[in-house]
């Protein structure tokens, strides 16, 4: 079970929102209000914000041009993962993706399957590390977002969440989690039982 590590300090983090539609503009963003609300909460930084239609192309061209941004270490996408016919985002994502994070979809779906039963099947939450900028996908409703962040992001992008998190992998100069390091106790030992180094 995760736990924070009181003896580790908070590290802040660039994140950029980019919401998937056709419809909606910046009025209409629920989801995308939700989610710098929360980042924002969350003493992270919101980089930047953008709407672009579910379209393969501009979803990378956007993703593209945030990931050699030195100042945005995360990138939450929402909307365009279900299964109609202009459900886009995880085809124009996953080409990108140097490591997909598979645990993400898998967790988000375990999480949903609470609220809305088996309908969870046909999301198509996906999630990747690019360089050293991480990507998570979800749809784009703001109770799937709500679920996405509360659920999993805000803990696996606080540095202080044991026994690992992501902060580690977009920022190499932070402390890495007890299963990456060599443990110098038996309880650090102990709480990186189990993941892989």
């Amino acid at each position: 079970m995760a736990h924070v590590h009181a003896n580790t300090p908070f590290v802040p983090l660039g994140i950029a929102v980019l919401t998937v539609s056709d419809t909606r503009g910046f009025d209409e963003d629920g989801s995308g209000d939700l989610l710098g609300e929360r980042l924002t909460e969350a003493d992270h930084t919101l980089v930047e914000r953008r709407i672009v239609p579910d379209d393969v192309y501009r979803i990378r061209a956007v993703v593209s041009t945030w990931v050699v941004r030195e100042d945005i270490q995360v990138i939450l996408v929402n909307g365009g993962t279900g299964f109609t016919s202009r459900d886009t985002t995880p085809e124009a994502l996953t080409p990108l993706f140097d490591k997909a994070v598979d645990g993400y979809g898998e967790l988000f779906r375990q999480l949903s399957l609470e609220s809305i039963g088996t309908s969870t099947i046909q999301s198509r939450a996906v999630a990747g590390l690019i360089d050293h900028t991480l990507v998570f996908a979800m749809p784009g409703s703001p109770k799937a977002c709500a679920t996405a962040w509360d659920g999993i992001l805000a803990a696996q992008l606080d540095a202080r969440t044991r026994p690992c998190n992501f902060v580690a992998m977009v920022l190499p100069e932070s402390t890495p989690c007890a299963s990456r390091q060599a443990a110098t106790s038996p309880s650090e030992a102990e709480a990186g039982e189990g993941i892989d180094a």
